[in-house]
């Protein structure tokens, strides 16, 4: 077993209505803030809940919403000369993984003298962090537990990884009535991901008995948020089972690894701006029935967590159940089966392989494997 290290960084708050508490946690460390925020949240008018909570408490605050290319050095270089400019105390993060990944670089390189460029190609923070509090609105964030984030070097428009300070969040906020601004597909495929995510990290070498825990109990509240005949007993919302879900994916992941997913839909939201949850949904049942060949014992005691198992099921029988009830799931959405349906070309696709064969996530992978295999689970999914 790989050895364990578990060190709490971000207090975390989950519950509805938990925004409205975002000023009283914010008093804590400041009264000047840079709020990056999701701009799809002003179209809805739910940017209302987390500016009112920081005006009722009397804190200073101006928006950054300039997000439309992601979470590139493009934009986290115009987003840090503002917040120097401003001279903050602190940031906030709201919205989904482009706002908070810009929010988390942004905390992380403020008190740096150099500029994010030199910390995509590899050069150590050492400074200390501005105090930093994420607010997801899409139910997971692989890496907001972690101390990797994830930019896209606009020069290359490739994903590069840097490593921040430990400890760089304070305080995660997960509010289930923030997901409201999430379609009925957005939802379904970004709860196909948070199963995904748990999978990836049950499934990694780097898994441990912590992480195999929360990864499990994970895919359990998936599944009773997914059941169509849930229990009576089982009276809680579904968007905060989905909110739980999430957020226990998220820290399953972070507590093992992300898997081949989740790394391709990295790099092939780099390069061509494709929605990471849709690919990893499409990749999914791939990866299922290639971890079924070697690690099959675990892909069975997931697909009876999810309660799909046939009865007495042989392990194979499990994965292929599990196979096919994504699939089912993905057309009765009418989200896209195949990687040709987000209109990327295979020769395009093949340099997102070659993109994630370069990042760390290579050797966490559930098995051994190098560019060319990721290109081969891509051709099978194209």
């Amino acid at each position: 077993m790989a050895d364990f290290t578990f060190r709490i960084s971000p207090n975390i708050m989950l519950g509805s209505y938990t925004t409205s508490r975002l000023g009283e946690f914010a008093l804590q460390y400041g009264k000047r803030f840079m709020l990056v925020l999701d701009p799809i949240l002003k179209e809805v008018k739910s940017h209302e809940k987390v500016t009112q909570s920081l005006t009722d408490r009397g804190i200073e605050f101006f928006v950054f919403e300039e997000l439309n290319e992601g979470a590139t050095t493009k934009t986290i270089q115009q987003a840090l000369g503002l917040a120097r400019q401003s001279h903050i105390q602190g940031i906030i993060g709201v919205g989904g993984g482009r706002a908070i990944n810009v929010a988390r670089t942004l905390a992380a390189i403020y008190n740096e003298t150099d500029e994010v460029y030199a910390f995509v190609e590899g050069k150590t923070i050492s400074a200390q962090p501005l105090p930093l509090i994420c607010l997801p609105t899409t139910t997971r964030d692989p890496f907001v537990f972690t101390d990797t984030i994830p930019v896209t070097d606009s020069r290359a428009a490739q994903i590069k990884l840097i490593k921040a300070q430990n400890g760089l969040c304070k305080m995660v906020i997960f509010d289930p009535n923030m997901t409201a601004t999430l379609t009925t597909n957005q939802t379904e495929s970004m709860t196909i991901e948070s199963l995904c995510l748990s999978t990836e990290a049950y499934l990694s070498q780097k898994s441990n008995f912590f992480s195999d825990m929360i990864a499990e109990k994970a895919v359990e509240i998936l599944g009773y948020a997914t059941e169509a005949n849930r229990s009576l007993t089982i009276t809680t919302p579904t968007e905060e089972l989905l909110s739980e879900g999430g957020c226990m994916a998220s820290l399953a992941s972070a507590t093992s690894s992300i898997g081949v997913a989740s790394l391709l839909a990295l790099c092939i939201n780099a390069r061509f701006k494709t929605s990471r949850s849709l690919v990893t949904s499409i990749l999914f049942p791939h990866i299922i029935e290639d971890c079924a060949k070697f690690k099959s014992e675990r892909m069975a005691k997931l697909t009876k967590l999810l309660n799909i198992a046939p009865e007495n099921g042989t392990p194979e029988e499990c994965a292929t159940a599990l196979v096919d009830n994504i699939r089912q799931r993905l057309a009765k959405a009418n989200l896209p089966a195949r990687l040709k349906d987000l209109n990327i070309s295979i020769e395009q696709l093949a340099l997102a392989a070659e993109d994630a064969g370069k990042l760390d996530y290579i050797n966490s992978l559930p098995r051994s494997m190098t560019s060319d295999d990721l290109f081969s689970l891509i051709k099978l999914a194209y």
